[in-house]
């Protein structure tokens, strides 16, 4: 069942070619899988596959085929595609990826000189429906670049702080030219945020500090009321000003983790539009990162409320069907 509240997202779109042959190096490998990408338009995808009716993605794809495709993946994975702006004289950015797991997963990004979604502008944004979402999901990767970044400090200005605006620190040292100029801006848009999420690298570029505890609490002093710091294998932290959880991992086969940080994205939102507790969120939020970690895509390997709670209750991913279509071990 859908739900009448809202979700917008703002930030990366693209296509997604991942490799059905595990083990292998891109020159290696002779068959690809097609999938609609973008860490931000997943999270809108996982949030929509988890009941919430009401979701949009504000992006842009280039005016070529894969952006024609991209807008149809959109729909038909429950997205709306009504505030995506096409760039005719940008290519649709498109991202490869070589699977070694159980912890290997090295992206290549096909977004130079700029992508489409670097260049909204504020006059292309839906500004009164960003003020008024329940949930407003926006990424680091959307402050590195001009327009971008102004357009996003747009949105945050006239959201004021409203919740739940969620900012994913998502740190992608390939397109910024100084980690200095992130800290900046990274610390103008937490001013705006009641809710971070990064991991430990993400939190140091962000706040300056590593150490999980600390980085929470600089999180905390930055103004967000949630600060949820992921810790790999330690599991993920979650701190308010008068709570703290820490959360193990879920057991899983690792197949490709890049989806999984979108999964749990998507999974957050739920908990956070559900008013469930910080533990309760953290912990099926980490269950559906888990899930597509077992997976071999992204978008369309995102969980529903169903299977996260048998992973929830089994503390495993085991207990449900991971096939992966066409992947092939070396």
């Amino acid at each position: 069942m859908g739900t009448g509240q809202s979700v917008i997202t703002m930030g990366r779109i693209g296509v997604d070619l991942y490799p059905l042959e595990t083990g292998k190096g891109l020159g290696e490998v002779s068959t690809f899988g097609k999938f609609l990408g973008g860490s931000s338009t997943n999270v809108a995808v996982a949030a929509a596959r988890l009941g919430h009716a009401d979701v949009a993605a504000v992006t842009a794809v280039g005016g070529d085929p894969f952006g024609r495709w991209l807008r149809e993946e959109m729909r038909r994975l429950g997205v709306s595609d009504r505030y995506v702006q096409t760039v005719d004289d940008l290519p649709t950015p498109i991202t490869f990826c070589e699977i070694f797991p159980p912890d290997n997963f090295p992206l290549y990004f096909y977004r130079r000189p700029t992508a489409p979604d670097l260049q909204i502008s504020p006059y292309d944004i839906p500004l009164g429906d960003i003020v008024d979402a329940d949930v407003f999901w926006f990424t680091g990767t959307g402050l590195c670049q001009e327009p971008s970044y102004w357009t996003h400090l747009t949105a945050l200005q006239n959201r004021g702080g409203r919740q739940h605006t969620v900012f994913d620190l998502d740190w992608r040292e390939v397109f910024w030219r100084e980690r200095r100029v992130a800290f900046d801006r990274y610390a103008d848009a937490l001013r705006y945020s009641t809710v971070a999420v990064g991991n430990r690298e993400e939190c140091e570029v962000a706040v300056g500090e590593t150490d999980p505890e600390r980085a929470a609490d600089a999180l905390l002093e930055r103004g967000v009321e949630i600060a949820v710091v992921k810790q790999g294998p330690r599991g993920t932290l979650a701190k308010t000003r008068d709570d703290r959880v820490e959360v193990a991992p879920t057991r899983a086969t690792i197949v490709n983790g890049l989806g999984a940080g979108d999964a749990f994205g998507g999974s957050l939102i739920d908990g956070l539009l559900r008013g469930l507790s910080l533990g309760s969120m953290i912990e099926r939020a980490g269950a559906a990162g888990a899930i597509v970690a077992s997976r071999l895509e992204c978008s369309t390997a995102m969980p529903t409320a169903a299977e996260i709670d048998a992973v929830v209750a089994a503390g495993t991913t085991d207990v449900l069907d991971t096939w992966v279509p066409r992947l092939h071990s070396m």
